[in-house]
């Protein structure tokens, strides 16, 4: 396992060709129909959609949850999404690093005195740093569901892009319950792989003490199917009914902070960079 450094902070310079004044209303967010991303969008959940399988996630958490990849701090983990545009985001065309700190800020406006609250915000996406260690975006990005029992149709573009996913055709997955036992907890439901589940392995086993709150918005923020449109809450538990409404005010900071007014991004480090040393210190294992 080897120690990166990434050294300063690379493309703090990037900004949008885009008005700074303009304004989005909550409704043109999340666009799958049209918009000028739309064809990239759309290709990367196709890929998602036919690839992702219960016996692919297995190997992914043999690939990925034993953390022995690189070590790294978490605010060059952080910088290093500037290298990283997200190819299923239809809102924002800009380097995920931006967003961290968009999100962070308007958390931190709005609940002052969560400072783990505020450190959720910066991190949620960092477990896409594994788009930079050659896992194909599919993999790594987009709206996350349930493997091993039926797609539900609230899933995005759920249409025909499971077509070529043989779970799809599997009798023993196509169920409702699948392979799953009626409200057993999401603890107990195997998701699509990708950045969620992986930042939340990452988080685990460096021993990091984000409150149970925080750990269920970073493991679930893409779970769009349950947090935004009620699906899948038959394998749910009383205590993931309980968490649903912390990961839907995660959200609201998640997708309605993506504007193209950028933060300063140095200007904000120095209080991040305390929130890290409190929650997630030192080099961590990834």
């Amino acid at each position: 396992m080897r120690v990166i450094n990434l050294g300063p902070d690379p493309s703090l310079s990037y900004r949008p060709n885009l008005d700074k004044n303009e304004v989005k209303e909550k409704e043109e967010y999340r666009n799958f129909e049209s918009g000028s991303l739309i064809d990239r969008v759309f290709n990367t959940y196709k890929l998602m959609h036919t690839n992702q399988t219960l016996d692919f996630v297995k190997q992914k958490h043999i690939d990925w949850t034993n953390c022995n990849h690189i070590q790294m701090a978490m605010m060059d983990a952080i910088m290093s999404l500037d290298q990283l545009v997200d190819e299923s985001d239809p809102d924002v065309d800009f380097p995920n690093s931006f967003h961290a700190f968009q999100t962070a800020e308007g958390i931190r406006k709005e609940h002052p005195d969560k400072d783990w609250f505020h450190l959720v915000g910066l991190i949620h996406d960092v477990g896409k740093i594994m788009a930079l260690w050659d896992e194909p975006q599919w993999a790594v990005v987009g709206d996350t569901f349930p493997v091993g029992c039926k797609f539900q149709n609230s899933i995005v573009f759920r249409g025909n892009t499971f077509i070529d996913n043989p779970d799809d055709k599997n009798p023993e997955y196509n169920t409702e319950f699948g392979i799953y036992e009626p409200n057993c907890g999401l603890d107990n439901v195997t998701m699509s792989w990708g950045h969620d589940e992986y930042l939340y392995r990452v988080m685990k086993y460096n021993n990091c003490p984000i409150p149970e709150e925080g750990l269920y918005m970073i493991r679930f923020h893409s779970f769009y199917p349950w947090h935004s449109h009620e699906d899948y809450m038959h394998l749910c538990n009383d205590k993931d009914l309980t968490m649903l409404p912390w990961v839907r005010e995660f959200n609201k900071f998640d997708l309605y902070t993506k504007t193209t007014e950028l933060p300063d991004v140095e200007m904000l480090k120095p209080y991040y960079q305390s929130l890290i040393d409190k929650y997630c210190p030192g080099v961590l294992k990834w």
